[in-house]
Formats: C-alpha cells, sequence, structure tokens
C-alpha cells in the first residue's frame, strides 16, 4: 500500500475544477491550452465515452503543468487504468468499497461522491476527508453542506451537479467546502465548436 495524499493537497488555490468530455486530440490541445491561459490549472476529464483515458494520457504529458484528474470512475479497473495513463488523482460519482480500496492500494488522492451521510461515513472509515457531494443540487445544495457540517465537520466537500456561475460562490463561501466542480468554464457546446478563447474568458472569470 502506498502513501495516499488528499485530492485539496493536489488543488492547492484551484478553487473551480471545470468537469469536461473529451472526443479527441484536437479537443483535448486546444482546452488544455485555453484553460492554463485563462489561469485554470486543473481539468475534470470524465470517463464518459471511449477516449477518455487517452485525452489523460496526452494532456498529462504535454501540459505537465496541468493537474489532472478522472471523473466518472465507476469501477476499480477503471482506476488502474487511468493511473497507468498518469493520471494525478480520481473522482467518483459514488463510493463503493471497491473503489476505495483500490485508490488507497494505488496509493492516489481520491474523491468518492456522497449524498448521504452514510456515504460520507463510509468514506471516513477508508481515511478519507475529502467527498464530492453529488449532485449538489438536487440533494439538498448549501443547505446539506450546513447540515453535513454538524455531525462531520472536519468533512471538506467539492460540491459539483447543478453548481454554475451564477451560484458557486455561494457554495465556495461555505466553511467546509474547499472546491466546487462545474461544466460551465468549459461547456461542451464550446469545447465541440473549438471556441478557445471564450473558454478562456469564463476561465478568467473565476480566477480574477
Amino acid at each position: 500500500m502506498k502513501n495516499q495524499p488528499s485530492v485539496g493537497d493536489l488543488l492547492g488555490d484551484q478553487k473551480v475544477v471545470p468537469v469536461v468530455v473529451i472526443d479527441n486530440e484536437e479537443q483535448a490541445h486546444g482546452l488544455a491550452q485555453a484553460l492554463l491561459d485563462g489561469g485554470v490549472k486543473v481539468i475534470e476529464i470524465t470517463l464518459r465515452n471511449a477516449y477518455g483515458v487517452h485525452a489523460i494520457e496526452l494532456i498529462k504529458k504535454t501540459y505537465p503543468e496541468m493537474i489532472v484528474l478522472a471523473g466518472t470512475v465507476n469501477s476499480a479497473a477503471q482506476l488502474v487504468a487511468v493511473v497507468q495513463a498518469g493520471v494525478d488523482g480520481i473522482i467518483s460519482p459514488g463510493i463503493t468499497a471497491k473503489l476505495a480500496e483500490a485508490a488507497r492500494e494505488q496509493g492516489i488522492p481520491y474523491l468518492p461522491g456522497v449524498a448521504t451521510a452514510s456515504e460520507v461515513l463510509l468514506a471516513i472509515e477508508y481515511g478519507l476527508r475529502e467527498c464530492k457531494l453529488f449532485p449538489a443540487t438536487v440533494v439538498g445544495g448549501i443547505g446539506a453542506l450546513k447540515a453535513l457540517g454538524g455531525p462531520f465537520p472536519a468533512m471538506r466537500f467539492c460540491p459539483t451537479g447543478g453548481v454554475s456561475e451564477s451560484n458557486y460562490q455561494d457554495f465556495l463561501a461555505l466553511p467546509n467546502v474547499m472546491c466546487v466542480g462545474g461544466s460551465w468554464i468549459a461547456p461542451t457546446s464550446l469545447v465541440n465548436a473549438g471556441k478557445w478563447s471564450e473558454i478562456t474568458a469564463l476561465c478568467k472569470a473565476v480566477t480574477a
């Protein structure tokens, strides 16, 4: 078993995590550069298509300054595959014992998805001190985070799902929120259209 740092340790002062789907090499290069140009040094590449693992490997090799997270990791096999591709950290929509054990075995930072207090307890049992609240606005949003802060004062959260340009600052104002995840920074429509300058502008709006 390897030493397991946290996603929060990785992120440092990065407070907004772009959640993206990348379909090809052109998008990988264009998006990575657009984010960096806008001051965003982190990207969550979801495994919602067949190119996800390739995108992780390409961006990590070509843009070593970028913190590359794998999202929508739903199995231990996927976790091992993205670790082999050079990923910096793992994010899953939920939490299972197999995923938590695999992340601990690999010594990789892991941010499990939780929606209930029971799932937070499971994360704590595996020594995790950070969770992704998902889908954040569906399961109670700011109210849920305030409520979870009572029994779990040491747990920090990354709310994702329904977080947008209009509410992300409200989430970040909470003491138990370390960052937020969202697709509004690099929406699929702009990625598919190759409108990299517009994505850079969206990034600058949150890093200014």
